[in-house]
């Protein structure tokens, strides 16, 4: 789990982001928790799940 937080401030569509509320409603997840798993999910895609341990290496 992280240990701090950092704010990402984003523009979306209007309908896009109800659509998207919606959703999540749906599914019993806030806003904010599907974009960190969405996040957290590409990001270790893109650097596997060890990104962590590897950023402190550098």
């Amino acid at each position: 789990m992280e240990k701090r937080t950092a704010r990402l401030t984003l523009l979306i569509d209007p309908d896009k982001k109800a659509a998207f509320e919606a959703l999540c409603k749906e599914e019993d997840v806030t806003p904010s928790q599907k974009v960190r798993q969405f996040i957290r999910e590409y990001v270790e895609q893109k650097l596997g799940s060890d990104w962590r341990e590897e950023q402190g290496r550098n």
